[in-house]
């Protein structure tokens, strides 16, 4: 409200609103964004849990007043389902549940379902498509067809954005008395059931909306597909529909026949489910254990829960995927709250207080590494504890809403949970609709169902208070073979038996024997479906096609050849590749909580062997740039020098300014507008002769965080700073200074969440530090002249060999691997972090709605004030104390 409204999202480190085409496209992210005040309308049914009916009154009057929904701008359709539409109707139950107790929202007279029907009439012509499947895109004012509409060209979409409708439709057409949009949520679930893969009942990932055809046919419970198996059981729990419950067991079985691996929950091929797709998991399966518990099969929901705590246990955070072998895949982490939804669904059912306990971790961490001055910024590696300025709405929305349900007593609620159902944006719809506009016959669509094993299917709609009240060391039994799943030395890649089944008597080819001229080699890569591109370079890339192999045993053959050759490269690469770094600003009023992410330096002290890193004031050089002897020693002399890139090589900047006395270097690009958020990871290389005299660390800064520092210098003189090699928490920092313990716990309502679980302090678990490991970035050694750019290459993407039906990865002629600046990324070997996934880019703008949304940069002085006030007040209790 102070900071962003009435954009549709909070930047927590500017402290701004995110608007649509004034700020850089961040790719199908900014599809949630439509200029709808995004945040408010998804937060409003948190307000009412959160017991603020006062906020919550005043909130729904804004959103009547200021929110436009017919503005020109292309919106995805799920996101605008499940955020907007959701938010509306979670809203407007709780205002007639307010208003029928007579104290609240008297004047309420169905605002918000006007709003939601109205934006359901738009959603609508997204589904004008002969399958009934909506496009995944649509625009507001203009639809789908329309010349301005700039959109419906798409021809696919994924399993879970066309099966993630019904709830709200449903519930949209329950309220409204209007059937159209229930009916065609049901026409798109209905699609999607007769295109399911018959003989393993699973489905793919993405999906032709005009042909039906699977365009990616892996399949698994994370990204993709997640919410479609989470509707068809709460459409049944919600409608009463019993064919939504066939349909949700049938695929349920086939889930834990084929894809649950306990305590894992790997994706595989929906045509050979017996073939695993990827070694990696995604953090969106995280809600599988909490819907595991509304079907009432608990053990697995303990193992994969556990197993994903202790991920977060090692890193602080989920991240966004991690491989079978729980290195980092994915390190950002944008505060997902999938995981604490499965707590509080675990708590639920066993009432076991160790789930208090993982909920208090969670909330530690978040204010530990999260929190900062405008609110909750996203990581962007969890490994270093960087931020992104980035605070999405469904942190309000579901992250606030379970974790005070996980810890609320019965009194603190000023309503009866039990009488609704969450969404998949945990909004709010009552359990009345059931019986309500039945407008829409009960008949069972569901023509095949497969004879099925009784023993999954006991607790069809479990007790939701205490399944076990007769053993409560049943979950703690299925836990504790599972505490050191993850700090294990990390295992070698599970490969198959070498048999000589189809495949003659041979071991199958190696990535290490393999030779590209050796036509023997070819003939056995021909055989397992791999081929050969020959590139402009002189180099060979390698294409894996699984449909392509002799048979399947071939097939599997061929995904371990290409997995080997991946992590041959990597581990190639490994010696000229470091890790990100740190800079953490740790002077008042930040206090440790703004953390940039840097690049490294492949000279000079490697902070990675410094665990307390540099710590000092920073001062501008001059000559800025630091090319020649520094003029101002006496500023630079015991500080960190900040100059500008450009003009000379790195190397030489770093002399210059370890002749002047200073104690580290950072380096801001020249490149006006550049960004840890879009560019990849840059590396400074040495000049080509011996560095070893260069003894002070050295780090990089893009132009959008190093300006974050400058900014920071023009409001508050006095900056310091520690450059490391990931973040600290700020106990670590100020450990031993005469601070306010306001800034160190940064949450005051702790205190009292201590005290409630007094009783199980002994419990808590220590969160371990984050696995710093290798990263792809690009290096350059020489600086460009006036403004020129140097050779840094392209921060490749994730790669998984499996990752839809084929793999590549180019590798030079002969026998040796070189990569190429356009091979995918891969996986790095054994016991180290991945890579980041860089984020699609497209450039978009749209056209202003009717609020004011004009972007204006807060000056810092008036953002940190109210901030500097309580700072202040604490001081002063304190001295009052003593």
């Amino acid at each position: 409200q102070e900071h962003a409204y009435p954009a549709d999202e909070l930047m927590p480190l500017t402290c701004r609103g995110r608007v649509r085409g004034q700020e850089p496209s961040r790719g199908d992210v900014d599809d949630a964004l439509g200029k709808f005040s995004l945040t408010l309308i998804d937060t409003l049914d948190t307000l009412v849990v959160l017991n603020k009916t006062k906020e919550f009154e005043e909130a729904v009057k804004k959103v009547i007043k200021d929110v436009n929904l017919d503005n020109d701008i292309v919106v995805s359709v799920f996101e605008t389902n499940i955020r907007v539409l959701g938010g509306l109707l979670g809203g407007h139950s709780v205002a007639i549940m307010l208003k029928e107790k007579g104290e609240y929202m008297q004047w309420y007279n169905g605002e918000l379902l006007h709003m939601a029907k109205e934006l359901g009439y738009k959603l609508l012509p997204a589904f004008n498509t002969t399958s009934g499947l909506p496009y995944p895109r649509v625009n507001l004012k203009f639809g789908v067809r329309h010349p301005e509409a700039r959109t419906g060209t798409e021809t696919d979409t994924c399993t879970a954005c066309a099966g993630t409708l019904i709830l709200e439709f449903a519930a949209l057409s329950r309220f409204t008395g209007t059937s159209i949009f229930e009916e065609y949520a049901r026409k798109a679930l209905d699609f999607i059931w007769e295109k399911r893969q018959r003989s393993s009942n699973l489905v793919g990932v993405t999906i032709n909306i005009h042909t039906g055809d699977w365009v990616r046919k892996d399949s698994g419970v994370g990204a993709g597909i997640d919410s479609y198996y989470e509707y068809l059981l709460k459409a049944y729990v919600l409608l009463g529909d019993d064919s939504f419950l066939e349909r949700f067991n049938t695929h349920y079985d086939a889930i834990m026949r084929y894809i649950s691996q306990p305590p894992l929950l790997l994706d595989v091929h929906i045509h050979k489910p017996m073939l695993n797709a990827r070694t990696w998991m995604d953090s969106l399966l995280a809600f599988f254990p909490g819907l595991q518990v509304l079907k009432g099969d608990i053990r697995p929901a303990i193992e994969t829960h556990e197993m994903l705590y202790q991920v977060i246990k090692k890193h602080n955070f989920l991240p966004e995927a991690f491989t079978t072998d729980f290195r980092v895949h994915w390190a950002q982490h944008p505060l997902r709250p999938e995981f604490a939804e499965s707590t509080y669904f675990l708590y639920k059912a066993t009432g076991d207080p160790y789930y208090l306990e993982v909920g208090k971790t969670l909330i530690e961490n978040l204010n530990k590494y999260a929190r900062v001055p405008c609110g909750f910024a996203a990581m962007k590696d969890v490994r270093t504890g960087s931020h992104e300025d980035r605070m999405d709405s469904f942190f309000l929305a579901e992250m606030f809403k379970y974790l005070y349900l996980l810890f609320a007593d019965k009194e603190d609620m000023i309503f009866d949970i039990e009488d609704y159902i969450f969404t998949t944006e945990a909004h709010l719809l009552p359990l009345w609709l059931s019986t309500t506009n039945q407008t829409i016959s009960k008949k069972n669509t569901t023509t095949e169902y497969t004879e099925l094993d009784d023993s999954n299917f006991d607790w069809t709609c479990p007790n939701t208070q205490i399944l076990f009240p007769n053993d409560p060391m049943f979950a703690q039994s299925i836990r504790e073979p599972l505490k050191n799943v993850v700090d294990k030395s990390c295992p070698r890649g599970i490969s198959r038996a070498e048999e000589s089944l189809g495949s003659g008597p041979k071991p199958p080819l190696r990535a290490r024997d393999f030779m590209a001229s050796n036509p023997e080699h070819l003939e056995i890569l021909k055989k397992m479906g791999v081929s050969l591109i020959h590139l402009k370079d002189g180099r060979v890339q390698l294409v894996q096609h699984a449909v392509q192999a002799a048979s399947s045993l071939d097939a599997e053959d061929g995904l371990r050849f290409m997995q080997e050759m991946i992590e041959l490269s990597s581990q190639q690469q490994k010696e000229q590749q470091l890790p990100p770094r740190a800079v953490q600003i740790v002077s008042h009023p930040f206090f440790g909580r703004v953390v940039l992410t840097a690049g490294p330096a492949q000279f000079g002290m490697d902070l990675s062997k410094h665990k307390a890193g540099t710590r000092g004031f920073v001062a501008t050089i001059k000559p800025y740039n630091g090319c020649s002897e520094i003029t101002n020693p006496e500023a630079v002399k015991e500080k960190i020098a900040l100059m500008q890139r450009g003009q000379c090589m790195f190397a030489e900047k770093a002399r210059n300014i370890q002749k002047a006395g200073a104690i580290g270097g950072i380096v801001i690009d020249d490149n006006e507008g550049s960004s840890s958020d879009t560019a990849p990871l840059f590396q400074m290389a040495g000049d080509g002769k011996n560095t070893d005299d260069i003894t002070i660390p050295m780090l990089f800064l893009f132009n959008k965080e190093g300006n974050i520092i400058l900014d920071a210098i023009r409001e508050y003189e006095a900056v310091e700073v520690l450059l490391s090699d990931k973040a600290k928490d700020r106990a670590t920092i100020f450990k031993g200074k005469m601070i306010s313990n306001y800034i160190i716990d940064s949450n005051l309502e702790m205190e009292n969440m201590d005290q409630k679980l007094t009783e199980n302090d002994s419990q808590k678990q220590n969160s371990e530090e984050a696995a710093s490991g290798s990263q792809d970035v690009g290096a350059a050694s020489e600086e460009p002249e006036e403004g020129g750019e140097s050779s840094d290459v392209a921060d490749p993407g994730s790669l998984s060999p499996a990752n839809a039906d084929s793999a590549s990865v180019p590798i030079s002629h002969q026998d040796s691997y070189v990569p190429g600046t356009e091979e995918a990324g891969a996986p790095e070997p054994a016991c180290t972090s991945g890579d980041n996934q860089p984020q699609e880019q497209k450039a978009e703008t749209e056209s202003n709605s009717k609020v004011n949304w004009d972007n204006k940069v807060t000056p810092m002085e008036s953002i940190l004030a109210d901030w500097n006030e309580d700072i202040e007040a604490f001081e002063m209790m304190e001295k009052d104390e003593l």
